[in-house]
Parts: C-alpha cells; structure tokens; sequence
C-alpha cells in the first residue's frame, strides 16, 4: 500500500492505494485520506484506511497462492461441480478402478507395463524389477487413500511417495535436495520446479492455504487447485506426477466424490492444462478437463448413482 497525493491548486488531497494481481490484470483499492493533513493526522487516517482495505479484499477476493480469485470467478468454478453426477463405486468397482488407475498413472510417466498385466503384478508376492515395484506401489498408495482417516498434510505427502517408489528409489519419501526441470520431447524447459531453498515454505503454504479455504471451493475445485499447486512445486527428485494425481483423488475421496482416472491418451491435454496454470494462472482448462475425465471414468466401471 502506497499514499497518493494529488494537487487541486494550492491544496492537496491524500489517498490511500493498494494493488493487487486479479486473475488477468492488476486491480487497485483507493481511500479518501482527506484534505491538506498534518504528517501526524495523514498517519492516524493511513491506518483506519489500511484496515478498511484489508477487510475490503477479503470479501472482495481469495488468493489462490499467487494470483487472486473474486467471488464471481470462485462461483462460476464452483458451478462446473454440477456438470458432474456423483456415482459411488462398490466393491468390484474399487478393484477394476485401481487397476486402471495403477496403469494409466504409470504409463503417463513411462512404464512399459500394459493393463492387462496389472491384475497378475498384483496378486504376486514377489516383484521382479523395478517397474512391477511401482505398479504394486500405487496401486498400495492408492488402497492407503481409500481407509486413511489423515488430513492433507507434508507427511502425508512423504506417505504416498513412499508408497509409491520403496524399493525402486533411493530418495522414495524424501523431499528433493536438488533442483528440478522439466522437458518436453524436444528437450526444451516447460517448467521449473520451485527453488530447493523455498521448497519447505512453498509445501508448508500450500498445506496451510488448504486448511484455510478447503470450505470455499467445491471438492472437484479444491482438488484441482492442490494437485495443479503441487504439480507446481514439484516437491520430489521425481515421482511428482503420480503423487500429485494420488492427492487429487484423497482429496475426492475424503469429500464422498468418486475417484478420478486420468487417461494416458489424454496426457497431451492433461500437461497442457498444467502448463496454463503455472504460466498464466488460469485453473479453468484443469477444471474442464477433469469433467471430461469424470465422465469416461463413470463409463469404465459399474456404478451405482447416489444424491449426495
């Protein structure tokens, strides 16, 4: 916040100005101060206004980390939340989606295992390399999410990593010490993970910003804007991507949502909704696609619909 001072012939009105980044411009917030003040009564009314402007902000606004939402933005998000119908798996359910979430999941990352593959890998008692390690991995992180009674949290976090990659990597559970870039085919930067040196703050922010405005969003909202912040962080030496769609659905499912399995046909779509949120702070491609995901999820396996 910064005093204006504007000259109306020999006087001098004083205003109070602050600004602030909406979602693609940047906003001002002005208070009347007054008419030619002392330096003494300028302060007295500086701090009235302050506390004006920040009450003003918080009904006006929510910061999404670093950018800013109105209420009207938060809504129109909120209402894609009604182009989804809420089915609830059963048993059989829970098995076919693991399995297909197991494959889907991996493959976005690489693996060469098929998914007809995945329901044998899986009842084995021992694995045989490393790919076969993190199949299991998953589909275990993914089970630990269904039953636990944990909240988000950074140990959380380290869980579902640890889960994912015992066995097959040496830092499985364990913030990064290193930096971090990503690629795309070609070799070219899309995305630079957040600096090591504010890796701890970022993680605590995101975990803190949660707790504070999990009531504002819906849980379809709120679930993409975690998985897109944490995908942003890029909080491990690698394994970020499965972690980060592990949270998406703990988040669903502990809000009595349906699970969500993104497809590795769709990953170009996926990255690119990644890609507008890092670079241009627009959530609504994330959102978009994952209705879409919803859908073709609701298809693949037996649901049984139920009001929420």
């Amino acid at each position: 916040m910064y005093i204006e001072k504007r000259k109306f012939g020999k006087d001098a009105k004083y205003y109070l100005v602050h600004s602030y980044r909406g979602k693609n411009e940047v906003k001002k917030i002005r208070k009347y101060l007054g008419i030619n003040l002392s330096t003494g009564k300028l302060k007295q009314e500086k701090k009235k206004a302050e506390r004006e402007i920040k009450t003003k902000l918080k009904e006006l606004s929510t910061q999404i980390f670093n950018f800013s939402l109105s209420k009207k933005q938060i809504e129109k998000l909120n209402n894609y939340d009604k182009k989804i119908k809420i089915h609830h798996l059963e048993g059989w359910d829970w098995k076919k989606f693991t399995e297909q979430f197991t494959y889907n999941t991996n493959a976005i990352e690489g693996s060469t295992v098929q998914l007809k593959e995945i329901p044998g890998i899986l009842r084995k008692n021992k694995t045989q390399d490393f790919e076969e390690i993190e199949t299991k991995g998953v589909a275990k992180a993914f089970e630990f999410i269904r039953k636990t009674k944990e909240e988000v949290s950074l140990e959380l976090v380290k869980k579902l990593h640890k889960f994912c990659f015992y066995g097959s990597k040496h830092f499985a559970g364990e913030f990064r010490k290193v930096e971090v870039v990503i690629k795309n085919g070609a070799g070219e930067i899309v995305h630079t993970g957040v600096p090591v040196a504010q890796l701890n703050y970022t993680l605590k922010d995101m975990v803190g910003w949660y707790e504070k405005n999990r009531k504002k969003f819906k849980p379809l909202v709120m679930a993409a804007i975690i998985h897109n912040q944490f995908e942003h962080i890029h909080p491990f030496q690698d394994g970020n991507g499965r972690v980060g769609r592990l949270l998406l659905n703990f988040i669903l499912i502990k809000n009595n949502y349906p699970p969500i399995n993104i497809s590795l046909k769709d990953r170009g779509e996926y990255y690119y909704s990644l890609q507008e949120y890092s670079e241009n702070q627009n959530l609504k491609p994330t959102i978009e696609f994952l209705v879409k995901q919803y859908k073709k999820t609701l298809k693949q396996v037996t649901t049984k619909k139920r009001k929420l």
